[in-house]
This record gives structure tokens, C-alpha cells and sequence, in this order.
């Protein structure tokens, strides 16, 4: 039940007065059905078929006045009675299924929004430290299922204030009769609670199995080409063969519960009827207008309670999603990156003394330093490269820089001023990111251009394309600037991808060009080219490179060389090149003897 009151609060926070008003419609229908219900008495005694007699019972009061009618006229004001009571039940019920919807669809809506925009917010440690395919599937599948739980909800609703109504009426009927069949039903219901609890363990493992199957096939997808390199698709299948297994078996499991609760509980009724007419009549000496209305109510009713059952247990096995979407959230706004969301009149800044990193220490949680004491100075509009072996702390100091990540110790400053959530936004707007592993939209050149700077002309396109050497491909494929790359950018060759994403970062026109590896991929003609093409922008925009070819940086200003997490070397390359037994000149001398 406490699951079912967190529900209900989330869905009252969305949807406020529309969720009381559908009630009191709900109310409104249950006693319409109920003034129904007591028609049926005169109805009956008017056809001359079954003599009912209401007298003596709580009946005769309500229905006096239709005996002062002529016979003549008496069965025809019922049965128009009885017709505006199901025209105005269907009016008002037609009201409900169309408010349930806008209350669910827009509740779905109101949750991928909520779910998504939290997730934009967070910071680079939260996305560190989750699984990309868990996201996903948070956002995809568990929040759907969470919409299935507000359907449920809301007939959990309507059910349970029908019942209500037509247990109020019992009462008022036979309160002796009706208090035994109560009693019935709720040791039925106490007995039943094990299928609650089982719905709430399928809902459980339904999330572990959906979350899993998503990160696998996401994985198998994006590693495909290893997959097939290396004759991997029979283990693959095999895998896919057992989570599908696992998947089928908990769908089934769940249906056999679902069935198994509404088997007790219809056998249940028809026992129960039964043995509350014989004691009706034997014990209770019950009149026959009387017995046969709340005969007809149970009849109804039972079928209600079963209702009531069935969506408690869907809504058990999709409350474990809920919370995970409610978990994310929450998650996310613990690791919220920016203090005003509101940031759309945020210009970006311009560097013009310099970035100055002072006694930085950064680690990943509680492992070792990934960067140690760190203190440098990049200058404005200069060029400054990183180098050292794999895993000396140059990508961590770059994510350090963009202020993806804050140092457990130290500061960055931009032009003297500390780098903080109050600015960040100032220098994101200044920079442009060039990753060693491109990132491409499934979308024209076009497209992926206008990613970065919507209003760009095709003009200043040309201009970003001629810089970063891209212009010569792009012009000959068979749609320009409109063909569409695939998935990725897949239909490019790995240094075009690259070419087209230093040519997006080109047209921002940014303050900050950061590239990580972002010439790795390309041909020495091309490297030659957007080595002259940097040499250029430097004097215009401040440039931080990582790489690791070290013929791409000969003309950098600053050469930084990091190993475990500390700066070891820092000067220009040639200065750097000449110390015979440092770090820069043995990766330098392992580079050429490399190259054929």
C-alpha cells in the first residue's frame, strides 16, 4: 500500500484538479448505477410477471412515489428513468476514458521530460559512472511500463469507488448480510496478498532482464565488426538465445499468477453467492426485493473486486521501474551541473591572458590519483599540446579544462577568474571539442553542421569544410552537403569523419579549439594541411591538443608531457626534442623508428 500511496502522489503532482475532478465522476457514475440497480424493483413488479414487494425494507420509502403513478404511465416514466441513467452514465463515462487519457499520455510525457532533462543536467562523473545502455533503457522501456502502471492505477481507481458505492448501498439495504459477505472477502483478499507480493518479485526480475538484453544487444550492435572479424555469432546466439529464454519464462510465470488470482477469485464469488443467498434465506429471513438487489450488486461486484485485484498486481510488477525512473531522477539532480538552467542569454566568454591550472589533484572515486599537483599556464591564443604514454592523465586534465570534471583539490582559472558552476556555462559556449572517435549524427552534412550553429550559411559551411580539408570529398558525393552519412557517420572513411568533425568544431568559431587525437586518422597529405590549417587559427583562438603522433604538434607553442597523473616536461618542441634522455625525446625516437 505504500507503493500505491507513492503513486498516487506523483500522478497528483502532474495532474491536480483533472484527477479530482475524474473521482467525483467516478462517484457521480457509481451512483447512477446504483439508482439503476433500484429500478429494477418496480420494473420488475410492473411487468406482472414476479410479484416484489418492498415493503417493510428501506426500499418503500424511496419508491413510494412511483405507486401513485397509473399503471399506464408508471412502467414508461421507469423505463425512461432507467434510459437518461445509462445515456448520462455513458456521457459522464466517455468524459472519464477521455480525461484517464490526457492524464496518462500526458503523465508519460510529463516523466520522459522530467527523466531526460535531469539527465541532460547531470555531470560528466554521473555518465562515468553509469552504463550508457542503462540510461537507455530507463528511459525507454522502464518509463513506458511506468505509463502501463498509470492505466492500471486509474482502473484501480474507478473500481474501487464503484465498489464503494455499491457496498454503501448493501448496507443500506441489509447491513447483516452485507457485513458477512464482507467479512468473506476480506479473508479472501488477506489470502490473496501473496499474489502481490509475487507480482512485486516479477516486476523485479522483468527490470534486471530488460535492463540486461538492452545492454547486451547494444553492445553486440556497436562491436559487430569484431563480432563477424572473429566468428563470434554462435556464442553471441547463444547469449541471446538464454536472456530471450529467461525473458519468455518471466512473461509467462507472470501470466500463469495473473490467471491463478482471477481463477480463486471467480470460483470464490460463485461459492460465496451462493452460500450468502442460503443463509439470506434461512438465517436472515430476507424479503425477496431485498435479496434479489443485493444478489444483483454481489454479482456486479465481485467481478469489480477481481478488477481491483488484477490491477494492483500490474501495478506491483511496474512499481520497480517507477522507482528506477524516480531513482535516475533523483540521481540526476543530486549531480545537477549547472545551479540556473535558464542559460539561453549566456554569452561565451573569451580568454585573453590565459587558463592556469594550480596544485590540481583529481582521482575517480577512492582509487589513486589520476592527476597530481598539476600547475601550468595555457597562454591565450597560443597552441598548447599534451603528450605522454596511455593513461599519464592527459584526457582527465583536458576533461578537468572544459570543466567536465572539478578537482578534488586546486582550481582552474580562466583569466585569473576560478573556474565555477556560475561560468561554466560561459565556457562551454567557448568551446569546441574535437574527440578521437568523431561523433556523427545519422543525418546530412548538412545537418550535422547545423548541429553546432543553426542559422550557418552555406557560405561559411564551405569555408569550415575548405579549412578542415573535408571540401574535396564533400563535393564529390552525389548530394553534396545533403547527402546523409548513416549511422555515425559510417559511410565515411574513418579520416573523413574526423575532417567533417573539425570542420563542424571550425564553424562555431570558438575561443577554446580543443582536438583529442583529432588528426589520428588521417593520411600525411591531410595532416599537412590541418597543421597549416591550425597554424593559422593560432593569435585567433586558444588551441589544446592531445596526441600522440608527435609530428602533428611541431609547431605548438607549449609542449606538456605528463606521466602517472604529473607533469614531467613542459617547453617548446624543439627545446623538449633536444633533451636526449627525456620522456618527449624517447616517445619521439620510438615514433620515427616506427614510421617505414
Amino acid at each position: 500500500m505504500k507503493d500505491i500511496l507513492y503513486f498516487l502522489k506523483q500522478i497528483d503532482s502532474y495532474a491536480g484538479k483533472i484527477l479530482y475532478i475524474n473521482l467525483f465522476a467516478m462517484l457521480l457514475i457509481g451512483l447512477l448505477d446504483g439508482v439503476g440497480i433500484l429500478l429494477l424493483i418496480p420494473m420488475i413488479s410492473m411487468t406482472g410477471i414476479v410479484n416484489l414487494d418492498a415493503e417493510g425494507t428501506p426500499l418503500a420509502g424511496v419508491l413510494g412515489f412511483l405507486n401513485d403513478l397509473p399503471s399506464t404511465l408508471g412502467l414508461p416514466v421507469i423505463l425512461g428513468i432507467f434510459v437518461l441513467i445509462v445515456v448520462g452514465q455513458n456521457l459522464i463515462s466517455r468524459q472519464i476514458t477521455i480525461r484517464n487519457a490526457k492524464i496518462q499520455h500526458g503523465f508519460f510525457r510529463h516523466m520522459r521530460v522530467e527523466t531526460y532533462q535531469s539527465l541532460l543536467h547531470a555531470n560528466w562523473r554521473f555518465f562515468v559512472k553509469n552504463r550508457k545502455t542503462d540510461l537507455i533503457h530507463i528511459l525507454t522501456a522502464e518509463i513506458a511500463k511506468s505509463s502501463a502502471a498509470t492505466h492500471s492505477f486509474l482502473q484501480f481507481l474507478a473500481s474501487l469507488i464503484f465498489t464503494m458505492i455499491q457496498i454503501g448501498l448493501a448496507f443500506w439495504l441489509s447491513p447483516t448480510i452485507t457485513s458477512f459477505v464482507l467479512a468473506c472477502g476480506f479473508i479472501l483478499l488477506l489470502f490473496n496478498r501473496k499474489f502481490l507480493k509475487r507480482s512485486l518479485e516479477l516486476g523485479n526480475r522483468s527490470f534486471t532482464l530488460g535492463r540486461d538484453y538492452l545492454s547486451g544487444i547494444t553492445d553486440q550492435i556497436n562491436g559487430i565488426k569484431d563480432i563477424k572479424s572473429n566468428t563470434l555469432e554462435e556464442s553471441r546466439m547463444h547469449w541471446y538465445r538464454t536472456v530471450t529464454s529467461s525473458m519468455e519464462k518471466e512473461q509467462i510465470e507472470y501470466t500463469m499468477l495473473k490467471t491463478t488470482s482471477q481463477f480463486y477469485y471467480k470460483i470464490a464469488s460463485a461459492v460465496l453467492i451462493a452460500t450468502f443467498i442460503f443463509i439470506a434465506v434461512q438465517l436472515f429471513n430476507a424479503q425477496a426485493a431485498q435479496l434479489m438487489l443485493i444478489i444483483i450488486i454481489f454479482s456486479r461486484l465481485w467481478p469489480r473486486v477481481a478488477g481491483i485485484q488484477g490491477s494492483l498486481e500490474q501495478i506491483a510488477t511496474t512499481i520497480p521501474s517507477f522507482k528506477a525512473v524516480k531513482a535516475l531522477q533523483y540521481e540526476c539532480r543530486s549531480a545537477k551541473e549547472f545551479d540556473d538552467l535558464n542559460s539561453k542569454n549566456v554569452k561565451p566568454l573569451q580568454v585573453r591572458e590565459g587558463i592556469d591550472c594550480q596544485n590540481i589533484f583529481f582521482r575517480y572515486n577512492e582509487s589513486a590519483y589520476a592527476l597530481k599537483d598539476i600547475n601550468l599556464h595555457i597562454p591565450a591564443n597560443q597552441m598548447t599540446a599534451f603528450v605522454g604514454r596511455s593513461g599519464a592523465g592527459k584526457s582527465t586534465l583536458i576533461d578537468l579544462l572544459m570543466g567536465l570534471n572539478q578537482p578534488e583539490n586546486g582550481q582552474v582559472l580562466i583569466d585569473g577568474t576560478p573556474l565555477t558552476n556560475e561560468n561554466l556555462i560561459s565556457l562551454r559556449r567557448a568551446i569546441s571539442y574535437v574527440p578521437q572517435d568523431p561523433f556523427l549524427f545519422n543525418a546530412s552534412i548538412r545537418e550535422n553542421l547545423e548541429l553546432v550553429v543553426p542559422d550557418a550559411s552555406e557560405h561559411e559551411m564551405w569555408n569550415a569544410l575548405e579549412f578542415s580539408s573535408a571540401a574535396e570529398f564533400v563535393r564529390k558525393l552525389p548530394e553534396g552537403l545533403d547527402s546523409v552519412i548513416g549511422d555515425r557517420g559510417i559511410k565515411l572513411s574513418g579520416g573523413e569523419r574526423q575532417r567533417l568533425v573539425l570542420a563542424r568544431a571550425i564553424l562555431r568559431n570558438p575561443s577554446i579549439l580543443v582536438l583529442d587525437e583529432a588528426t589520428s586518422a588521417l593520411d600525411t597529405e591531410n595532416e599537412a594541411k590541418i597543421q597549416k590549417a591550425l597554424e593559422r587559427l593560432k593569435g585567433k583562438m586558444t588551441i589544446i591538443v592531445i596526441a600522440h603522433r608527435l609530428s602533428t604538434i611541431r609547431n605548438a607553442d607549449q609542449v606538456v608531457v605528463l606521466d602517472n597523473g604529473e607533469i614531467i616536461q613542459k617547453g617548446g618542441f624543439t627545446q623538449l626534442s633536444e633533451e636526449k634522455k627525456s620522456t618527449f625525446s624517447h616517445l619521439l625516437r620510438n615514433q620515427m623508428e616506427a614510421t617505414p
